[in-house]
């Protein structure tokens, strides 16, 4: 359903990055549009600054000074000469004020006017405001201006458990489940940081939780004569802390008659703002009663997961909210709207599940993205590309179509397995296993599916002739100088292969491939063929492996072709296959004493009293001041990094020791506070006497990182 090809700008800018960035650009060059991208330092090098027409340099990586800078964005329009701007999802694509100071340059918004983001844009009016219009809302309390002290008098009417979610927030940033009332001060305290951080407005309201809850968000379409239709719907129950990782259309749960009604509902609270352009109403569906549905929240722009809503209706959203944006009648009504087949779409994200969802960054050493039949990806990515850890860590969408949903997950799955992408962790492994459960292949779902799923999940290992392979790939890299030159080319004495007269001896190699896991690897050339000849090769003195690398990529196991992807880079190697991959570290003999030590340490019973960041972020917060006295558990300070706060708290009582503030920044594995464990005075023993420094060195702290779920008094924020 696309409308006759007459572009209604000539020039229109992205006010956005990645993948979305790269999508928006995509429609605007087969309308015939000239694109203009926005960039900071950090993506000087993305691909959607490489596929626009035209690009312009906003600011530093710091997201306030760039794509959160209304002034950068309409700095960029004037040079461009751009006529229009659209927003994509996130920055400032629900900012009233934004849209606001484009008016007054004379520059169209691609989204809805002032007054819908206005009333929308707030949980609280929006709420409010729907209810008068027919639309049915979740119970609860949702007043501006309300305290802590009258939110916690107010949930004892609401009921328990309960939700509290920030007026102004989105994404799923922010929200917080409340069990017990005496959660309730503490997590009140944590939101409302959150929600002032992150949105600029610390309002918050309380909605009763409803129980095994299905998401069902209702895409709507209303040009600027009166005309509004629904595109169906779109089943996001798949969630994780409040945020969407599959998202499907259609969802299974309605029926026909549901799906008509829960569509009405949309469009009427479109109706009720006169809203314009492409926007997106959420509900939450009880499992129990799936034909009950209430009114969560209206998200005045295109959704990540608009793809799934496009394979199946043939629209194209993007099109339309440009064309709307330009004064364009809907060229169809509601009853043109017909859903065919299915699509189930997955977000890949830059993250390390095992790690508890560690945010992940680096450089993407090899990249290789599906294709096929019924396959689409949205991606930002490149070869080379550095991901940054200044936002979100989406780095693409698989989506695929299938006559019904069983085809579309099994295409999903078939995608997610061909994809490739080493140099950085992602969650592409983990997305099979959720799309693999046997209650999601049943659409047995809710939002709380993959909290109960996820301890039971079975992440794969690196295999030994997986260590055999990438040790032989090392070797061999070795050998040729670092990839300089062939080994044949290099005097016996300048090649690292343990040649010399009479047995050959042993190269033996330490491979970290996870937090106490240090393998060993023996390896003997098995000929002399050269860099591409067969090693014997055994792992931790287990049966020895004959292994040949292919010089056209992959390798032989004693017999048997593996197909399994190996980059080498800066002293760390990647093996990827099937969507999972695994980043090993080689060893020098004195990291390997420290590793060793370090276990003998944890064995005997102590541990490391030094707190570090396990990634590169930014302080959000300081719980304690230099020289304080810290219980166990106590939370020290927060660190956030591609949207997600990160509280790293003490293990061990003691004296903390630290000089960070909020604002400042802080590297991967940098050391950002120590405890000082002072030994107890034993019973009876005299005050003054020394205790046993044996004991006293074996006391430590440790650090409670993203690498465990946060509870429900600790930020959940994308």
């Amino acid at each position: 359903m696309t409308a006759p090809h007459r572009p209604p700008f000539s020039t229109v800018l992205v006010a956005n990055r990645g993948e979305i960035a790269c999508r928006v650009i995509r429609t605007l060059r087969s309308l015939g549009i000239r694109s203009v991208a926005v960039y900071s330092d950090a993506d000087a090098g993305a691909r959607h600054v490489q596929e626009a027409d035209t690009a312009m340099r906003i600011g530093p990586a710091s997201a306030a000074e760039s794509y959160l800078s209304a002034e950068a964005i309409l700095a960029a329009c004037r040079r461009t000469g751009a006529e229009a701007v659209h927003p994509g999802y996130g920055f400032l694509s629900e900012n009233a004020g934004f849209a606001r100071a484009l008016a007054e340059e004379g520059i169209v918004f691609i989204g809805p006017d002032v007054h819908a983001l206005n009333v929308m844009g707030d949980k609280i009016r929006s709420k409010n405001h729907v209810a008068g219009h027919g639309v049915p809302v979740v119970p609860g309390l949702a007043e501006p201006g309300l305290t802590d002290e009258q939110l916690i008098e107010a949930a004892g009417n609401i009921g328990y458990p309960l939700l509290i979610k920030p007026s102004a927030g989105g994404g799923g940033k922010g929200m917080h489940a409340v069990y017990e009332p005496e959660e309730l001060p503490a997590v009140l305290l944590t939101a409302r940081r959150v929600a002032a951080s992150a949105f600029g407005d610390d309002t918050l309201f309380l909605e009763r939780l409803i129980p095994t809850p299905r998401h069902i968000e209702v895409q709507v379409l209303a040009d600027q004569h009166g005309n509004v239709v629904h595109l169906g719907e779109r089943e996001c129950s798949l969630q994780r802390r409040h945020q969407k990782v599959i998202e499907e259309a259609p969802s299974a749960l309605l029926t026909e008659a549901t799906r008509a009604r829960i569509g009405e509902a949309a469009c009427n609270a479109a109706r009720s703002v006169n809203y314009t352009g492409a926007g997106t109403v959420e509900f939450l569906v009880s499992d129990a009663s799936p034909d009950e549905f209430f009114f969560m929240e209206m998200n005045t722009r295109l959704q990540v997961e608009h793809p799934v809503t496009e394979l199946v209706t043939g629209v194209d959203l993007v099109e339309w909210q440009v064309r709307i944006a330009g004064g364009e009648t809907l060229a169809f009504g509601q009853d043109d709207v017909v859903l065919t087949g299915h699509a189930v779409e997955a977000r890949v994200y830059a993250e390390n599940p095992e790690a508890g969802f560690l945010p992940s960054s680096g450089t993407v050493l090899r990249l290789e993205e599906p294709a096929g039949e019924g396959i689409r990806v949205d991606s930002s990515l490149l070869p080379g590309l550095t991901i940054p850890a200044a936002y979100d860590p989406m780095l693409s969408k698989v989506i695929a179509w299938g006559a019904d949903r069983t085809e579309a997950l099994d295409r999903l799955d078939t995608a997610l397995a061909s994809s490739v992408v080493l140099g950085i962790d992602t969650n592409t492994e983990y997305l099979r296993l959720l799309i693999g459960d046997e209650d999601v292949r049943a659409a047995r779902l809710d939002t709380t599916l993959i909290e109960r799923k996820l301890p039971g999940l079975a992440f794969r290992t690196v295999t030994d002739a997986e260590l055999a392979v990438l040790a032989v790939g090392m070797l061999t890299s070795d050998a040729q100088g670092g990839g300089s030159h062939a080994a044949a080319e290099l005097p016996p004495w300048q090649r690292r292969d343990g040649f010399r007269l009479g047995v050959p001896r042993p190269r033996r190699l330490s491979l970290e491939v996870g937090p106490d896991d240090v393998r060993e690897v023996s390896i003997l050339p098995a000929d002399s063929a050269g860099s591409h000849g067969t090693f014997a090769v055994a792992v931790d003195g287990g049966p020895t492996q004959t292994v040949r690398l292919d010089p056209a990529g992959g390798a032989v196991v004693d017999g048997v072709r593996t197909g399994v992807a190996m980059v080498h880079a800066d002293g760390v190697s990647w093996l990827g296959e099937g969507g999972w991959s695994v980043s090993v570290r080689r060893l020098s003999r004195s990291a390997r004493l420290q590793a060793q030590l370090a276990l003998v340490a944890r064995a005997a019973g102590t541990a490391d009293p030094l707190v570090r960041s396990p990634m590169p972020g930014t302080v959000v917060s300081v719980s304690v001041s230099d020289g304080d006295a810290v219980e166990e558990g106590q939370v020290l300070l927060a660190v956030e990094a591609m949207k997600m706060e990160h509280q790293l708290r003490a293990a061990v009582a003691g004296t903390v020791h630290l000089t960070l503030k909020p604002g400042d920044l802080v590297r991967a594995d940098q050391v950002v506070a120590s405890i000082h464990v002072e030994e107890a005075v034993p019973a009876g023993e005299p005050a003054g006497q020394e205790a046993d420094q044996d004991t006293a060195d074996q006391q430590t702290s440790a650090q409670e990182t993203a690498a465990q779920e946060p509870t429900a008094k600790e930020v959940s924020a994308r």
